[in-house]
C-alpha cells in the first residue's frame, strides 16, 4: 500500500513504495501508478469559509434542526450545509429555515443521497455528518486544523471511546467491519462506518463511488488503499434522536459485502 495512516492521533504510518516505482518529494503532491502520494502541500490555510458541512437526510425531523445549529454555532455561520432529503416530514422545510441547500432526491438509500452530497459542494473541504445528532459537531475545528496539517481524509473513530451509547449489537458490528478492512487491506483502521469525516475536495471529486448502504466504509478504504494521507480523530458519539432507518442485519451484511467487495477492487487495480 503506498499510503499513510495516522490512527487515534498517533504517529501510526505507513509510506510504501508499489512495485518499485519511486515516489516524488519536490513539494507537491503527484501520482504513482494513477494512485496519490503525499508532498508537501503548497501552504494553503482553510478556514470555515472554505468548509462544506453535507448530509443525507431522511425524516429527521427531530434531530435536524440542533444539528444546523451546532454547525451554525460553531462555524459562526460561516460553512455552507448542504443536505440531500427524501423526507416525508418536515426535515426539509426545518434546514432551509436554518439556511441549509436542500436537494430533493427519491428515497434511493443512505449512499445515493451522501454521494450526492459530498459531489455538490464547490469549496475545497467537505465533511460528512449524519443528521441524527449523534457527532459532534464541535470537532469540527479540529477536522479543519488536520487538513490544514496535510491530511486528505480525517475519520472520525466513534469506538476509541468506547461508543457507549451505540447499541451493543451494533458496536460489535461496526468493531468486526474495522477488523474485516484491516484483514484485508493489510493497514489497521478502527472505525470504517463513521458517518463525520472531512476530505479535501478533490479526494471526494477524483475517486468513483460505487456502494449504496457501504458507502461509509468505501469513502475509507478506497482513498486509503490509493495513497491518500488518511487519519483517524477520536471523536465521543452520542445517543441518536429519532428512530434509526437501518436493519442491522441487512444493513450489516451489505457494509460486509461492500468492505469485501471494495478491498477486492482496490487491489487489482494495482495490476
Amino acid at each position: 500500500m503506498t499510503g499513510s495512516l495516522t490512527a487515534n492521533g498517533s504517529a501510526e504510518e505507513v509510506d510504501e513504495t508499489r512495485n518499485g516505482a519511486s515516489t516524488a518529494t519536490d513539494g507537491d503532491a503527484t501520482t504513482v501508478d494513477g494512485d496519490h502520494v503525499d508532498g508537501e502541500r503548497d501552504g494553503e490555510h482553510y478556514t470555515f469559509d472554505d468548509l462544506s458541512v453535507v448530509m443525507g437526510t431522511y425524516n429527521e425531523e427531530e434531530a435536524i434542526g440542533t444539528v444546523l445549529d451546532d454547525i451554525e454555532r460553531v462555524t459562526d455561520g460561516r460553512a455552507e450545509v448542504v443536505c440531500v432529503d427524501g423526507s416525508s416530514d418536515r426535515t426539509p422545510e426545518i434546514a432551509r429555515e436554518r439556511g441549509a441547500t436542500v436537494i430533493e432526491q427519491e428515497p434511493q438509500g443512505y449512499g445515493v443521497a451522501v454521494r450526492e452530497a459530498v459531489l455538490t459542494p464547490d469549496r475545497p473541504v467537505v465533511v460528512t455528518t449524519d443528521c441524527d445528532d449523534t457527532y459532534p459537531m464541535d470537532r469540527l475545528p479540529d477536522f479543519l486544523e488536520a487538513v490544514n496539517d496535510g491530511a486528505d481524509v480525517v475519520s472520525g473513530d466513534r469506538l476509541y471511546h468506547g461508543a457507549k451509547s451505540m447499541p451493543a449489537f451494533n458496536r460489535f458490528g461496526n468493531k468486526a467491519f474495522a477488523a474485516l478492512a484491516s484483514l484485508l487491506m493489510g493497514e489497521r483502521v478502527h472505525d470504517t462506518t463513521t458517518g463525520m469525516r472531512a476530505y479535501r475536495r478533490e479526494v471526494v471529486q477524483d475517486v468513483g463511488w460505487t456502494e449504496n448502504t457501504g458507502l461509509s466504509a468505501e469513502l475509507l478504504i478506497r482513498p486509503l488503499m490509493r495513497g491518500y494521507d488518511v487519519r483517524e480523530e477520536p471523536i465521543e458519539y452520542a445517543e441518536r434522536l429519532g428512530e434509526t432507518k437501518l436493519d442491522p442485519i441487512e444493513g450489516g451484511a451489505a457494509i460486509a459485502k461492500s468492505i469485501v467487495t471494495v478491498c477486492l477492487e482496490e487491489r487489482l487495480r494495482r495490476f
